[in-house]
């Protein structure tokens, strides 16, 4: 009877505790999408050219679970992000058809961290769910790190 308990103890754990301790530790959370941000402000403060780099290749802790950076120059278009380097941030519209892209053009400023909700799916793809996006200007760069709702 004791094996017994073990057993459903552990497929209790298995099934529910640790698997949905699993799942919540794949995503981001706000304070490491913030965390991830103030980094990339460093980065670029210290050599702009070399930071963006990295932003796009995701190293050196610019890519952790589903929490990536991304930044943009004065013309609004991608300067690092992991597949759309060269395209319009400012144009760019989640599936509502709000112009997420310009409200972060607009909303970063130096020195401060705002936010802007959007409509977006996961790296992993899907549908998409709720984003939220911490945003700042360092240098020229609009730049900014999600997390999924």
């Amino acid at each position: 009877m004791l094996r017994i308990s073990w057993v459903l103890v552990l497929g209790f754990l298995l099934a529910g505790g640790l698997g949905s301790a699993y799942a919540a530790d794949q995503y981001g959370t706000p304070a490491e999408a913030k965390a991830m941000l103030e980094k990339v402000v460093g980065a670029i403060k210290q050599d702009e050219a070399k930071a963006l780099k990295m932003i796009t290749a995701g190293e050196d802790g610019f890519k952790e679970k589903d929490l990536y950076p991304f930044c943009a120059g004065p013309d609004g278009n991608f300067t690092a992000h992991p597949k759309l380097v060269g395209k319009s941030l400012a144009d760019l519209k989640d599936k509502s058809g709000k112009a997420f892209g310009k409200d972060i053009m607009d909303e970063a400023k130096e020195g401060k961290i705002s936010e802007v909700t959007y409509m977006w799916p996961r790296p992993d793809g899907g549908d998409p769910v709720q984003k939220v996006a911490y945003v700042t200007k360092v240098k020229d760069q609009v730049c900014a790190v999600g997390y999924y709702k």
